[in-house]
């Protein structure tokens, strides 16, 4: 059993990770409507990574006997002044995640709460990797520049089709 304030804590957490689904949805759904399809199906991934990360919280409540309330999902933007503005939205995104998952962990230490901290270092080294990947993302864009977007597109979609590529 864990305790009523962990409980919360990571209740909370599902929320975030639903709304980093949202997010990610609205953000495909900008690359799409600027013709970039290769950067909509990724994020587009991204999202249901997101969702996924949810149901982890989810399915851990449940194997601990916690109870699972998931909160009302705030409502994410839909539209960015550039690709560039997209992509560093979702870098503070993933920020954010990671600040969020760090206070778990200091929370479970702080309650003594191992088996909850064994559960959230999985979270951890996942967010060493989301911030790798959406960085490695911005730095491409920042570095071809708004005039030149459509080399990452080319590039992304030449990774989609590479066996065993990592994402950029």
């Amino acid at each position: 059993m864990i305790s009523k304030k962990m409980t919360k804590a990571l209740n909370e957490q599902i929320v975030h990770e639903l709304y980093s689904s949202n997010a990610y949805i609205a953000l495909a759904g900008y690359f799409d409507s600027l013709g970039l399809k290769a950067m909509s199906r990724r994020f587009f991934v991204q999202s249901d990574e997101e969702r996924e990360h949810a149901m982890k919280f989810v399915n851990y409540l449940m194997d601990v006997g916690a109870p699972v309330a998931v909160g009302a999902i705030p409502e994410s933007k839909s539209s960015y002044a550039s690709v560039e503005a997209g992509v560093s939205a979702a870098l503070e995104q993933e920020e954010r995640v990671t600040a969020q998952i760090n206070d778990l962990m200091a929370l479970a230490h702080e309650e003594k709460d191992y088996a909850t901290a064994s559960f959230l270092q999985w979270f951890i080294d996942e967010q060493v990797e989301e911030i790798a990947t959406v960085t490695e993302l911005l730095q491409l864009v920042r570095l071809a520049g708004p005039d030149r977007i459509l080399m990452v597109e080319e590039r992304l979609m030449r990774m989609e089709g590479a066996p065993g590529s990592k994402p950029a």
